[in-house]
Formats: C-alpha cells, sequence, structure tokens
C-alpha cells in the first residue's frame, strides 16, 4: 500500500506545480504548448531511445508480455467498437483507446513495482511492449487520420520514420538487438535530455486544468466514462482471468501482471493528444479520473492477491 500512495503522491505534487505555474501565468500563454512540444520532439524520444538501448529484450517473449498485450488489445478493441458505432471519428478513438489500455508504467509503475511488487524490473514488459508496439503504432494511426500524412502510398508508410516518438523507440530497439555500446559523450547528453520528459508531461497536464471544467461533461461524458471503466476495472479483470485461466499463473506472478494492468492511464497520452489537436479533454479527463479510482483498486488487488 505504500509503494501505492508514494507513487501517486509524487505525480499529484509535480501535477500541482504545473497548475500552480498556469494559474500564475509563470510560463506565459504558450507555456503549456511549449512543454507538450518540447515532451513529444525532443525530450521523450530520448528517454525511449536511453531505455530500450539497455533493455533486454527478452521480456519481449514471457508469459507477463502476452497477458499485458492479450488484456491491451482486449480494451481497445471495445473501446474501437464503440467509438465506430458512435462515430468518434479515428483520432479521438485512437486517443480513447490509448486511455483505455496504455498504463502509467513509467513515473508511476516503476515506484508501484518496488514498493508492491519489491522488483522495478517487473514493469518491463508492459514498457516494453507500450514502448515498442503500442506507441508507435498509435502515433501513426494519429498521423495518417490528420494532417501529417499526405501523398504517395509510399510516404504513407514511412510515416513511423518521421515521428520522433517511434523514431526514438525503432532506434532503441535496434542498438539493442544488435548489441552495440552506444559511447557516454552520445548517450549521456541524450539521457539528460530524456530526464525532462515525464516533468515535462506533468507540468503541462498540470497547467492545462486551470480554468477547465469539471471532468466528465459536456461531449466526451460518454467516451471518458468507458475509457475510464475500462481502464480502472476492465483491464485489471481481463488480465487477472487470462493470467489465472489461461497461462495458470499464481501467487507473486498473479499479483505482478494484475497491479500492472490496473495502473491508471498515462499522463503522455495527453501529450500525444495535444500535439495532434485531437481528443484532448477526452484524454485529460481519462488520465484524471482514471489516477483517482485506480487508487482503491490498485490497494485491493494488492489487499486481495498480495
Amino acid at each position: 500500500m505504500q509503494g501505492v500512495l508514494t507513487g501517486f503522491a509524487v505525480i499529484a505534487v509535480v501535477v500541482a506545480v504545473g497548475y500552480v505555474l498556469g494559474l500564475r501565468g509563470h510560463l506565459g500563454p504558450q507555456g503549456r504548448e511549449v512543454l507538450t512540444r518540447l515532451a513529444f520532439h525532443v525530450a521523450s524520444p530520448a528517454l525511449l531511445f536511453t531505455t530500450l538501448a539497455t533493455a533486454d529484450l527478452s521480456v519481449v517473449f514471457s508469459s507477463r508480455l502476452l497477458v499485458t498485450a492479450l488484456s491491451t488489445v482486449a480494451v481497445a478493441g471495445v473501446f474501437v467498437a464503440v467509438g465506430v458505432v458512435r462515430r468518434w471519428g479515428v483520432g479521438r478513438t485512437t486517443i480513447g483507446a490509448l486511455c483505455s489500455g496504455y498504463v502509467n508504467s513509467g513515473n508511476l509503475g516503476i515506484p508501484i513495482a518496488v514498493y508492491v511488487l519489491g522488483d522495478a524490473s517487473l514493469v518491463a514488459p508492459v514498457l516494453l511492449f507500450q514502448l515498442v508496439l503500442v506507441t508507435p503504432v498509435a502515433v501513426t494511426i494519429l498521423d495518417l487520420s490528420g494532417g501529417g500524412a499526405k501523398g504517395s502510398l509510399w510516404r504513407r508508410l514511412l510515416t513511423p520514420l518521421r515521428n520522433p516518438i517511434a523514431l526514438g523507440s525503432l532506434a532503441g530497439v535496434a542498438v539493442a538487438a544488435t548489441g552495440l555500446r552506444v559511447p557516454a559523450p552520445v548517450m549521456d547528453p541524450l539521457t539528460l535530455i530524456g530526464n525532462m520528459s515525464v516533468p515535462a508531461v506533468l507540468l503541462a497536464f498540470g497547467i492545462s486544468l486551470c480554468g477547465s471544467t469539471m471532468p466528465m461533461r459536456g461531449a466526451d461524458r460518454e467516451p471518458v466514462l468507458l475509457a475510464v471503466a475500462l481502464k480502472a476495472f476492465g483491464q485489471p479483470a481481463v488480465a487477472w482471468a487470462l493470467a489465472s485461466g489461461v497461462f495458470g499463473l499464481r501467487g507473486a506472478q498473479l499479483l505482478d501482471v494484475v497491479v500492472t494492468s490496473a495502473l491508471p492511464a498515462a499522463q503522455n497520452l495527453y501529450t500525444y493528444a495535444s500535439t495532434y489537436e485531437v481528443g484532448e479533454r477526452l484524454a485529460r479527463d481519462a488520465i484524471l479520473v482514471s489516477t483517482v479510482v485506480s487508487v482503491p483498486v490498485l490497494v485491493g488487488v494488492a489487499a486481495v492477491l498480495g
């Protein structure tokens, strides 16, 4: 329980600082946009590269990853199906699907893994799955559905190679797969730049809360409710059913996959929504509400399975 509360406290403090910055206008009227662009185009690609370049890719073949992948696809698929029926649009539906299954495995998952599960490396499978596969696919869809990828089929196929998030992820995987050692004069500046990613995202998120209305109101109420329900309850329930019923996981392994699946939606999803100017309020509200709701869910999961 201490790990759950510690992880959420860290996020809450940084978001609160962002809110105060926005309230007082210290960063000017373009502060949020500058932080968002900094995170998307510079800091996040650097963080993804440095994280994946030194990662153990063997975790990709673990049963835990299969549970994560299948539970993510399941809840995202439900949101996509509803989005198609309700005609929410490709970009908005993509953001909602991400909010339904893309967990906060970094700045929240790591401290919870340390204090609740006892090993920070246990979040590696979900972290790698999201960085290597989910992120490049999602940003490519957002590129193709917006104004960023027009022209020939060849140009569209090369969309991932023009996106900084996807490029950073793929480059990191390539380095890890080949076993190359990146020289310190190259890796150290990238690490320093990458360290700005999480604070920039959280500060931008806090600024976005200034002057905003209460969550789950207006036209985004229905998709927000659906995304939060799928993220907070649907994904951990599916993960538990798959882990225990299909893969036969028990004890600590079962606790691991259910806890990581019960993590709230990641804050960097707001960066994607803001960058592509689609589903911004949906992302903001879904992240905020799922973060609040996930506290009792995670405490309950840890108490029952721990």
